[in-house]
């Protein structure tokens, strides 16, 4: 039988004038009056003594005494969530409430209740999203609506947010619910199409979802989102990284697909940001790829007084991004380096042989 619980965090709150409410002292709860506290040992000559607050070192004290008698009991329970609003960092408070938890078979929708109020207050902390966790893999595919929508309210504030995302792709792949993830993907996208996280989390389904079929059974629809996407905003950098990661163990096809060259032909005449194309560029022709004379053109006119005077034009390219992309000369100088060293390599190899 489930233990079911209502569970109240006793920390005082807002009284009706709008002053701060003191908690009752655990000292004066009739139900722990059996209970001696255990209070913290720093040593008889501690360096720097923290000064802890005395609501937080009364808890803390009644805390370790139950956890050295492995007290599991429903007061105990409500104890450590008293302890966890104090301090939610405390990983030994979150793991003897687990043992409490199971010992007492309390019902496991209700601790969703405890975690979401922290989160409320603090969502980046790792404890809470481990035991948020611990609570969904114990209650498995039922926690799977629960769990996306708690990761969607997360998301609304903070649509980067961190640990949101690396739950929600734990949850989807231990638990399910891939149904109507790309169709998120998609409405994260089109309410922000810089969304780094939604193009990530893109990447993830496409190559995850057990229903897809993987990149090969979807890159052609992906590329033509992608383009689109670029096309709309071509100074984002993120769909232009999403495209060529869905080439990444197939290189072939990135090299000899028409839309990749079309799309930065588009870009480099349409005199936006170039910086992005260009490179895209560079990693074509560092493939094989050979450019025509009109893309030739293009990538010469973005600069035209960059004066490189090298008939090869990724090197051409490496010298127009050392002035367009400052951020990243040094990276560019060292590209370019790279391809006069591989000519220079490619030259006395022809001699030997």
């Amino acid at each position: 039988m489930k233990v079911k619980i209502i569970i109240i965090i006793v920390v005082g709150g807002m009284d009706s004038d709008g002053d701060e409410r003191t908690p009752l002292p655990v000292s004066q709860r009739p139900e722990w009056s059996d209970v001696t506290p255990l209070p913290q040992d720093d040593g008889p000559n501690p360096v720097v003594p923290i000064a802890y607050s005395q609501h937080f070192a009364e808890i803390m004290g009644y805390f370790r005494a139950v956890y050295s008698a492995d007290e599991r009991s429903l007061r105990t329970l409500h104890l450590t969530a008293e302890a966890i609003y104090l301090n939610a960092g405390n990983y030994t408070v979150w793991q003897f409430r687990r043992v409490i938890i199971e010992a007492l078979n309390v019902d496991l929708h209700e601790e969703f209740d405890l975690v979401e109020q922290l989160a409320s207050k603090n969502s980046k902390n790792y404890q809470l999203w481990h035991h948020r966790r611990w609570v969904a893999e114990k209650l498995g595919t039922e926690a799977v609506g629960r769990e996306l929508e708690f990761t969607k309210r997360i998301f609304s504030n903070d649509a980067k947010h961190y640990h949101a995302w690396s739950h929600r792709q734990w949850v989807l792949q231990n638990l399910g619910g891939w149904e109507n993830e790309l169709a998120y993907c998609n409405e994260l996208l089109e309410d922000d199409v810089f969304n780094n996280s939604a193009w990530n989390q893109r990447y993830f389904v496409i190559t995850r979802h057990p229903g897809l079929g993987g990149i090969e059974a979807t890159i052609d629809s992906e590329v033509d989102y992608t383009i689109k996407s670029i096309l709309i905003k071509p100074e984002n950098e993120s769909p232009w990284r999403y495209l060529r990661g869905l080439y990444q163990n197939n290189m072939q096809s990135f090299v000899t697909n028409p839309k990749i060259s079309a799309l930065c032909l588009n870009v480099l005449t349409s005199k936006v940001n170039p910086v992005f194309a260009l490179s895209l560029l560079l990693d074509l022709i560092s493939n094989g790829f050979e450019p025509n004379q009109d893309l030739k053109n293009a990538i010469e006119a973005v600069v035209p007084e960059s004066n490189s005077q090298d008939s090869d034009i990724a090197v051409t390219i490496c010298a127009i991004l050392e002035i367009i992309d400052p951020m990243r000369v040094n990276y560019w100088r060292w590209r370019k380096n790279s391809l006069h060293s591989q000519a220079a390599e490619g030259v006395a190899n022809l001699h030997i042989h």
